[in-house]
């Protein structure tokens, strides 16, 4: 839901709350082998965590760390809802990950590269080795670029070792790194370059996918071009080799722009540089998230409470040690792989496994073997993974040696049925499943089962984090029952460490997104009084157990990614062609939500309907929302139709045409302008006899778009 003052501005794409229509499922309970070795065993943990010890019960996950100077405060509030963390402390990220290990695991790996191509052997880096290849790599951003605290650069790289590296090189500097998931396009990247003020693009020449070698460094020289037309100039950019020696992409090297990280690397072999003491206030680095409007949210992350925070939960709910072989499948690109790759897991000092390509190539068994090979035994992944995974090869996992004692679902709800597969046949029902829930601007988990201390309900994220105190509102602003089953819209009551500071250079944004509707009282310093709006919607179940069931705004959780509806529409647009466009999400049985985009033409433009155009339109619309976007983007249809169903205020109204994507019935549609075109959209998409569905569907197809 949106503050009502501004609800004409949000609400004409709203997609309403998600209600998932599954039962209540039987509880499983973990077995005595993973109780006996778990970090997390203490009965009374979220009574620790209870509001009568808060903030102070996170010094907890603040002691995980390696302070240079000892924090003062534990939180600042003076200033809602701009919360400071372990206020006065100082400490080096790149520290925390790497050199304090050094004494006890120089030895040992700290990450496991998979490379797709599956001849090439995976390669382990050690702590030691890490650290040489981070102190080399910041002496030359240092010294090479110039960089130092404070200053941004924008990260574009697909999943390989030099991500990390680039990225821990970027925090021994205190410089704010800003990785933009390689998936994307030159344009997002360029805009987010603008965005955050980067003078330096860190990219690479090509990576493999789905057995291809593709060419990442053409989205540089886009990204620059972007840039440059925001206003922003790129100094320098410095290009990984997928294989250093060999440049292995077809776009040329820019002479004076662009550099070979791996040549000039070669200046500052055994350069040490001593990590510089942040403030823990000090930002991180940047992760852009999808935003309702065309302009992504630049979500600043502090060094202090993000790695307090993802230290902890990496340790009790991801029941990470330091002997575990963890893989996350996720991409590095996104914040689970920022939190649950890198992060979390190097403060633990625990071996993570990062992984090229797709998980079914070149065939669906591959994750399976690669985790039998490397002795895996915590995996993480999306519901979005495990279904394509179910669908692809059933029975497969089965068939290879792997051993997991744990698993995390995140990025969406899990449908009981895609649960138990996963702990059947993935887990051997040897492992505890954690299904958790949070966002971009979280940091880290805020529902989730402990998994030694809670049984496991499928389709259930579980109880609120240690720490964590939820409140769900209805749509009148009144808080709900707890325990009443009921929905209404999640939200948080107190901060936390993981919270995001900000919006990037747009504080007033940050409090009109996340806090604005339910603050009680602009004026007052409790953080009682500013309840932080995730944006999505939940019930809680008597147990105490959350389900959360998606988003409430106009964004479109594609496998588990959000993307704004504005974003993709203002990408159509681009085409000349097109007059207006419409974005509304339908049910796709891998990826949960796809979009399915409508536009109406000009006046006497080719490719109206039926003619023999349209084809070409429909093919420059998907390529600008691939070009724009990403490929993550792409439509599953593209209908151009004859005019938008309208309300007479003009506003097109996006409930019917999502309710046509998705077979359902249309409703009333006798207040719309030009209600005549509605039954020509829908013989248009659903054929002329066709027979709208009675199937339960989940709310937010079925209430998509209401309040336009």
């Amino acid at each position: 839901m949106t503050d009502k003052s501004n609800v004409d501005e949000h609400t004409e794409a709203s997609e309403a709350q998600i209600a998932v229509h599954w039962k209540e499922e039987q509880y499983f309970q973990p077995s005595q082998t993973f109780i006996e070795q778990a970090n997390m065993t203490d009965p009374d943990i979220r009574q620790k965590f209870g509001e009568a010890n808060f903030p102070d019960c996170f010094k907890d996950y603040a002691d995980m760390l390696t302070w240079s100077t000892p924090y003062t405060k534990v939180l600042d509030t003076s200033k809602p809802p701009f919360w400071k963390w372990f206020v006065g402390g100082k400490l080096n990220a790149s520290y925390n990950c790497i050199d304090r290990h050094l004494a006890q695991y120089r030895n040992k790996a700290a990450f496991i590269f998979v490379g797709e191509p599956e001849q090439d052997p995976p390669v382990a880096m050690t702590y030691q080795e890490l650290y040489v290849r981070v102190n080399e790599m910041a002496a030359l951003l240092r010294d090479f670029c110039g960089l130092k605290a404070g200053d941004r650069v924008t990260l574009h790289l697909p999943m390989t070792l030099d991500l990390p590296i680039t990225m821990l090189a970027c925090t021994r500097l205190g410089v704010i790194h800003s990785q933009v998931f390689g998936g994307f396009s030159g344009q997002s990247c360029g805009s987010r370059i603008q965005d955050s003020g980067s003078h330096v693009l860190i990219s690479t020449d090509a990576y493999w996918r789905s057995g291809k070698l593709i060419d990442h460094k053409v989205n540089a020289d886009i990204a620059v071009q972007t840039a440059e037309k925001l206003g922003q100039h790129v100094d320098k950019v410095l290009i990984w080799q997928r294989y250093p020696g060999k440049y292995s992409s077809p776009t040329p090297m820019v002479e004076g722009r662009d550099f070979f990280v791996n040549e000039l690397l070669q200046k500052y072999a055994g350069k040490q540089v001593e990590p510089v003491p942040m403030d823990a206030e000090a930002p991180l680095f940047l992760m852009y998230s999808s935003g309702t409007t065309g302009q992504p949210k630049g979500c600043q992350h502090r060094t202090g409470g993000y790695l307090a925070y993802v230290a902890g939960t990496s340790k009790y709910i991801q029941d990470i040690h330091p002997t575990d072989t963890y893989w996350c499948m996720a991409d590095i690109g996104w914040i689970t792989g920022h939190s649950y790759i890198v992060y979390g897991p190097l403060l633990l000092a625990a071996t993570s496994v990062i992984y090229e390509g797709v998980p079914t190539y070149p065939d669906v068994r591959r994750p399976w073997r690669i985790a039998e090979r490397l002795g895996v035994n915590i995996f993480h992944t999306s519901p979005t993974a495990v279904r394509a995974l179910r669908r692809a090869g059933p029975e497969e996992p089965r068939k290879c040696g792997h051993h997991f004692k744990h698993m995390t679902t995140v990025g969406e709800p899990i449908e009981p049925s895609a649960w138990r597969w996963y702990y059947d046949e993935v887990g051997k029902r040897e492992a505890v499943i954690v299904d958790t829930w949070w966002q971009t601007e979280n940091g880290g988990f805020l529902c989730s089962t402990i998994p030694a201390l809670d049984a496991m309900k499928p389709g259930s994220a579980g109880p609120a984090m240690p720490g964590i105190y939820p409140v769900i509102f209805d749509d009148n602003d009144e808080e709900l029952v707890k325990g009443s089953g009921q929905a209404g819209n999640m939200c948080i009551r107190n901060p936390w460490p993981g919270i995001m500071q900000t919006i990037w250079g747009d504080d007033q944004r940050f409090v009109d997104t996340y806090y604005k509707r339910y603050c009680k009282d602009p004026q007052s310093k409790d953080w009682r009084d500013w309840p932080y709006m995730s944006g999505d919607g939940a019930m809680q179940a008597a147990d105490g157990y959350y389900r959360i069931l998606g988003r409430l705004d106009d964004v479109i959780n594609v496998s588990g990614h959000r993307l704004g509806t504005k974003e993709i529409e203002s990408a159509c647009l681009t085409v000349p062609e097109v007059a207006e466009a419409a974005v509304v999400p339908v049910m796709d049985e891998i990826r949960g939500r796809v979009p399915d985009v409508y536009v109406s033409l000009n006046a006497g433009s080719t490719g109206m309907p039926g003619s023999g155009a349209s084809a070409d339109v429909v093919d420059r619309v998907i390529k600008a929302c691939e070009d724009m976007i990403g490929k993550i983007a792409r439509p599953r249809q593209v209908y151009i139709v004859p005019d938008m169903p309208k309300t007479r205020s003009g506003k097109i109204m996006r409930r019917v045409l999502g309710a046509i994507s998705n077979g359902l019935a249309v409703g009333d549609v006798t207040t719309l302008a030009n209600g005549t075109v509605v039954e020509e959209i829908r013989v248009m998409v659903q054929g002329k006899h066709a027979v709208a569905s009675t199937d339960a569907i989940p709310e937010d197809i079925a209430k998509f778009g209401q309040h336009d």
